[in-house]
């Protein structure tokens, strides 16, 4: 239990931004016709908030299968995360491999892949970073519904501002070569290119892939010259 309490407790500083987002959130649920056990229940099941507030969005002027389709399109970039954290759990039965799976976040896989990359990590600390991501996530959405209009919109103080510093901080723990600065930079400015040229969130989406095959690429080009 000791590495699920050192990952739950790892979620902490990033509770600011999630309880601002939940908050916001659960307003713009009833805002749409959601009620607070609704707005709660939908953060248990979906528990994505980028795809929830694009469910939102579309919920008055689309049917279910664009919102479907939409949301999918959002959170493929867990086939990525996904992806990149597969090799640390080799040797997991797939119902471990299937609950981290299902209850991962982009906050608890970035949590764990900084462990696992430092050499701390352990598939119960990636439990302990989901629990406790998922805990704080459902609960401010439903405290956002309760109170409604009376919750003045969190990024009127710059709490939206947390959640990207925070994965910033996080960063830094990838860091740790040309490589790997030269990857985070380019697929930085491409994601700030590509909110002006593709619609929706496939910027993140294309971003990453480019990102990735960039770092291939670096990698391979590097261990060649080593080679020769």
């Amino acid at each position: 239990m000791r590495e699920f309490w050192r990952g739950l407790l790892a979620t902490l500083p990033l509770a600011p931004g999630v309880v601002a987002f939940g908050l916001l959130y659960g307003v713009m649920a009833r805002q749409v016709g959601f009620s607070p056990w609704e707005a709660w229940a939908m953060s248990l099941i979906v528990h994505a908030g980028s795809a929830q507030f694009t469910a939102l969005g579309m919920w008055q002027v689309a049917n279910a299968i664009p919102i479907i389709l939409t949301t999918l399109v959002i959170n493929l970039r867990h086939m990525l995360m996904g992806a990149s954290v597969a090799p640390y759990l080799r040797g997991l039965s797939p119902l471990w491999k299937a609950l981290l799976a299902l209850w991962m976040s982009d906050e608890s896989y970035a949590l764990a892949i900084a462990e696992y990359e430092r050499g701390h990590g352990s598939h119960r600390y990636f439990l302990g970073a989901n629990v406790g991501i998922y805990l704080t996530w459902p609960t401010s959405g439903l405290v956002g519904a309760l109170l409604g209009a009376a919750i003045p919109d969190p990024s009127r103080y710059g709490l939206d501002l947390v959640f990207p510093l925070a994965f910033l901080g996080l960063l830094t723990a990838f860091l740790k070569d040309r490589i790997g600065i030269a990857v985070a930079i380019v697929a930085g400015g491409l994601a700030l290119l590509g909110t002006f040229l593709l619609p929706g969130k496939w910027a993140i989406i294309v971003a990453g892939l480019l990102g990735s095959v960039l770092g291939l690429l670096l990698e391979e080009a590097h261990k060649a010259w080593r080679k020769s």
